[in-house]
């Protein structure tokens, strides 16, 4: 992840309005965080929040677990 260069006062009001002091970075990127970012690099978006659910979706069907 690539972040923006930001002012103090937009880090302030991105800290205000989003509040994300229980995640990682500080930053919500399903959220407003978004905004501070300017690049991410990766095969699965959902790795930044989470679960990398792309992956999974691979490891299951290696495994021949029957999505739909």
């Amino acid at each position: 992840v690539t972040l923006r260069n930001l002012s103090d006062a937009e880090i302030e009001g991105y800290l205000l309005k989003e509040q994300p002091y229980h995640c990682a970075g500080s930053a919500k990127s399903e959220g407003l965080g978004i905004a501070l970012m300017s690049k991410m690099i990766g095969d699965d978006p959902n790795a930044l929040i989470g679960l990398p659910l792309i992956l999974l979706i691979e490891m299951l069907r290696r495994e021949n677990v029957r999505l739909f």
